[in-house]
């Protein structure tokens, strides 16, 4: 190379089509993901490679897998797509507050009992903002998170993520859904040890829920919990409870929602100290848009009091 000759640089496009292929280990599901055709992403991921003078790929025909070398570079292209999304932000915080697009990331066992109220305070209070909601489990949202693709996050904690910030909301009692069969129908009171005996039915693996499930378990002096049935939501466990296949644990706020799509349902609540599970915003520490954040943390609280939980203050 001659002195004050230039190599080219990868662009923005090429090295997030890179970055998709590496996250999905897909063609298909990349393109989708970043709303790209196949034929443009595989070629931007082709001219990346020739920019860089690497392979990064191993392409077969049944799988996408990262070379060795593309395996380093995912990381470093990861980095460079967060601090471009910081950059982002950045510009965005300088404009009026509560003005632009705010990606907020919700789990599921939170997002169809919460976000009506969500909505409707960014409706009425924050008109000028552009929410935009992502349901997905909460190891994804916080990849999104730190990666720069979502700004906020609405989920359970304690999270024990360094470099994200947590705002609490509330804390809520979990109750015990049964059929209408059951022992324990109805009952107030409950004594936590009433799990160890109880045939539980949990959510898949990846929901935090079913992770809290098996936590109030081992409290309840249960290590072992067989897992036979499972299911991807809320709506469908319960349904499986009321078909007589066992019992479940339904946080107080989905209560309502869930139990008043079938009638062969009972709910119990368990004495004090019932079991909890506490919810927060959570954000990037440090990120620009932080006091917009915590005044929206602030509001929401207050909007969340008419739901059964107890709200927290913002130092809780």
């Amino acid at each position: 190379m001659t002195v004050g000759s230039k190599r080219r640089q990868p662009s923005l496009a090429q090295l997030r089509a890179f970055a998709a292929v590496a996250e999905h280990l897909h063609f298909r599901d990349a393109a989708a993901a970043i709303g790209m055709s196949q034929p443009a992403l595989s070629g931007a991921v082709s001219a990346l490679e020739e920019t860089l003078g690497v392979t990064l790929l191993e392409r077969t025909t049944r799988k996408v897998l990262l070379s060795p070398e593309g395996e380093r570079i995912a990381v470093r292209v990861k980095a460079v797509l967060g601090e471009m999304g910081a950059l982002m932000e950045e510009a965005e915080a300088v404009r009026a507050p509560f003005t632009g697009a705010l990606r907020l990331g919700v789990i599921p066992t939170v997002a169809p009992y919460l976000l009506p109220t969500v909505l409707r305070l960014v409706h009425d209070r924050y008109p000028h903002l552009d929410l935009q909601v992502h349901e997905e489990q909460t190891a994804t949202l916080l990849d999104g998170l730190t990666s720069g693709r979502l700004d906020l996050l609405l989920l359970a904690v304690p999270l024990g993520v360094p470099g994200v910030t947590e705002l609490p909301l509330f804390d809520e009692d979990f109750v015990l859904v049964t059929p209408l069969n059951h022992w324990l129908g109805g009952w107030e009171g409950i004594p936590r040890d009433a799990l160890r005996e109880l045939n539980l039915l949990l959510l898949d693996e990846g929901h935090c829920l079913r992770d809290q499930a098996l936590d109030i378990c081992r409290e309840a002096g249960r290590d072992d919990v067989p897992v036979t049935t499972t299911a991807a939501g809320l709506s469908t466990l319960v349904q499986l409870v009321a078909g007589g296949l066992g019992v479940t644990l339904l946080p107080r706020t989905a209560v309502k929602v869930e139990t008043s799509r079938s009638n062969q349902l009972l709910t119990g609540y368990f004495a004090d100290p019932a079991p909890t599970r506490r919810i927060a915003l959570a954000m990037r520490a440090g990120a620009a848009r932080g006091a917009e954040y915590e005044e929206l943390a602030a509001a929401l609280r207050e909007a969340l009091r008419p739901l059964p939980v107890r709200v927290l203050d913002r130092d809780a």
